[in-house]
């Protein structure tokens, strides 16, 4: 699988690590859509290989504790979990 990509509205850099089976993971894409932010996303379990590795190493990169889901905004800032207050505040 490659990076998928949400069109919407231009707020930078969002890339979502997540997990295709994780309620919270669901809840963050729902939540970047609802908002009509561009964003691309990435389920990490569905890789292999050195995609796996490749996705596993930006996450810990951001997130040390390798958890999902991971938000990525302009390689800068990460928001770990759905923290929907905190993911509205850094993408309004």
């Amino acid at each position: 699988m490659v990076v998928q990509h949400v069109a919407g509205k231009n707020k930078g850099r969002v890339m979502l690590y997540a997990l295709s089976t994780c309620q919270w993971c669901h809840k963050t894409k729902k939540l970047l859509q609802e908002m009509g932010i561009g964003f691309d996303y990435e389920y990490v379990d569905l890789l292999e290989g050195p995609e796996l590795e490749s996705a596993i190493s930006a996450v810990e990169k951001v997130n040390p504790k390798g958890s999902f889901p991971t938000l990525v905004i302009d390689g800068k800032r990460s928001i770990v979990g759905f923290r929907e207050s905190e993911i509205r505040e850094a993408l309004s």
